[in-house]
């Protein structure tokens, strides 16, 4: 068996909800967990204090399925199977977004990346090859391994988050993200909360703050 891998365009999807006031607004882009949509990450971003100042943009990964019990569309954003391609495309299309909705409504430069569970691996690197952003908000996910130190610092700064009964993201892998970071230049807020695998009210309290802080 000989196998190949081919380019093949695609078509991504992104929700866009505007700020509570017309005008330029900063951009606030955020990255699902597995089998979630889009729709999921926008909810969260929309309850963090204060995010009604930006422009919040949800993208929802490329490698769509169906959930069984509900026969909902959800996502994924990549899997182990040509991994460092998946890599590139999302890099690609995640760029685009930002791109399209910079053109479709321009303003302020600021840029935040927010991710949750497996989206977060999304905003680091989004963050980590883009070219201006202010920093990323980290819940219940690790940092790529594959991300450089250079590369890494180009992200000013991170709040990262870890429910402490989280089972998928464990304690030692969340120090070694903190050092990585600290070590390549990020100013870090570290944040273990009491809970789970989850977007709690502590990280939506500590997003609220981190968000007012790079409008500052």
């Amino acid at each position: 068996m000989i196998e190949r891998t081919i380019a093949a365009s695609t078509h991504g999807r992104y929700l866009v909800q505007p700020p509570a006031a017309s005008g330029p607004a900063p951009l606030l882009v955020g990255f699902h967990g597995y089998a979630e949509g889009a729709e999921a990450q926008l909810d969260r971003m929309r309850a963090i204090s204060g995010a009604d100042r930006w422009r919040i943009v949800s993208i929802q990964g490329l490698n769509r399925f169906y959930q069984r019990r509900t026969n909902e569309v959800i996502a994924g954003w990549m899997t182990r199977q040509d991994r460092d391609l998946a890599i590139a495309d999302n890099a690609a299309y995640v760029a685009a977004v930002v791109e399209a909705v910079q053109r479709e409504w321009p303003g302020s430069p600021r840029v935040i990346f927010a991710g949750f569970s497996q989206g977060v691996a999304m905003a680091f690197r989004a963050a980590a090859s883009a070219r201006a952003v202010d920093g990323v908000i980290a819940v219940g996910g690790d940092v790529p391994p594959e991300i450089s130190p250079p590369a890494l610092g180009r992200i000013p700064s991170a709040l990262v988050c870890r429910g402490a009964r989280d089972e998928w993201y464990a304690p030692a892998t969340f120090e070694t993200d903190v050092k990585r970071l600290r070590e390549a230049g990020t100013i870090v807020e570290p944040l273990q909360f009491d809970g789970g695998h989850e977007w709690s009210d502590a990280v939506a309290q500590a997003a609220g703050r981190f968000l007012r802080e790079r409008l500052t």
